[in-house]
């Protein structure tokens, strides 16, 4: 049976006074973010306003990575979402970052890959997938160390991304023994001549460009 038809004046709707902030703010959020699947993004996105959790939002738009050889969905902005939703846990189980992963609108075998490349079981520790998040955008352990500094600084953007060296020496280590190319004195050796830099500066922070010269001269 159809439903009568009902007239409505503008004095019998009753609109909620956040609504229009809230849309205005989900708008701007999905334009920034430019997620591939709407639908599934804006669940994640409300689900996580409603709870008071940090946003799936992009800081800022993106341009298509270059160094990637196949569109992998997998961008550096979107690394960032995750580590502000997933890096104060250290520890993340891996449905939880299935979740995450799939409000984000990311390929699921890329995930996979990911996984089984840590051989993580149950759970992730955080700084390590982060770190083979990386070196999945770029082909390089240096490409990788530059977009983990890109993301872990608290420079302002355009700023020289510095991050404590304890964080990036970790970072380095864990994708060099991965990689296998360089033995252990090697990888050694390159921290600690790195590690000089940075006390003669005492702020116990290192920058992109500080590790990308050091590079070079190995």
């Amino acid at each position: 049976m159809p439903l009568p038809d009902t007239m409505f004046c503008a004095q019998q709707i009753n609109i909620p006074p956040e609504l229009p902030d809230i849309l205005k703010q989900f708008t701007k959020a999905a334009i920034r973010t430019q997620p591939t699947d709407v639908l599934q993004w804006s669940a994640g996105y409300f689900s996580a306003l409603s709870k008071g959790h940090p946003l799936p939002v992009k800081d800022r738009m993106e341009m298509p990575v270059a160094t990637q050889k196949t569109d992998t969905g997998l961008t550096q902005g979107l690394l960032k979402v995750l580590h502000k939703q997933l890096s104060s846990k250290g520890e993340v189980e891996i449905p939880e970052l299935e979740k995450k992963w799939k409000n984000l609108c990311l390929p699921t075998e890329k995930l996979r890959f990911i996984l089984q490349l840590g051989d993580f079981k149950t759970k992730v520790e955080w700084m390590k997938f982060l770190a083979l998040g990386c070196s999945a955008l770029g082909g390089t352990i240096n490409s990788a160390l530059k977009h983990a500094c890109e993301i872990l600084t608290t420079d302002p953007e355009g700023g020289p991304a510095r991050i404590p060296f304890e964080t990036f020496s970790f970072i380095y280590k864990y994708l060099a023994q991965l990689d296998g190319e360089m033995c252990p004195a090697d990888i050694e050796s390159f921290l600690n001549s790195l590690k000089e830099q940075v006390e003669l500066k005492k702020d116990g922070l290192i920058g992109v460009s500080d590790f990308l010269i050091s590079a070079k001269k190995v």
